[in-house]
């Protein structure tokens, strides 16, 4: 099911950012618990562009870093590419809403360096 693309509300954020990591210790935890709100509720795959090129969402994984990651493809070819980085489409796959959660506690974080 797809729909359009409207940002939740700081306080409805800050509710998923809550319900994501109520039992989480630390950093690494936090965005664990991100990630499988997102891999729970994301609906996949879709297609969104990444330089201009159509290309399919096919999974999500955390990385060493402890990144959301998209596995987009095109094609016979893979690239995970950070799911901060990925233009979302409109209308929106189910689910969007977590990546917008996992984005409002990363801006959050003290993560200037990662943001750019």
């Amino acid at each position: 099911m797809k729909r359009e693309l409207k940002t939740p509300s700081k306080a409805r954020l800050d509710a998923m950012v809550d319900e994501a990591t109520v039992d989480c210790n630390n950093e690494s935890e936090q965005a664990s618990g991100l990630f499988t709100m997102i891999e729970e509720h994301l609906a996949l795959p879709f297609e969104t562009l990444i330089l201009g090129v159509p290309v399919m969402v096919t999974k999500v994984d955390i990385s060493d870093r402890d990144e959301v990651i998209a596995i987009c493809k095109r094609g016979g070819v893979a690239q995970r590419i950070a799911i901060l980085d990925i233009p979302l489409p409109s209308p929106a796959p189910a689910g969007v809403e977590w990546i917008a959660a996992y984005r409002h506690w990363m801006r959050g974080r003290d993560v200037a360096p990662l943001l750019g």
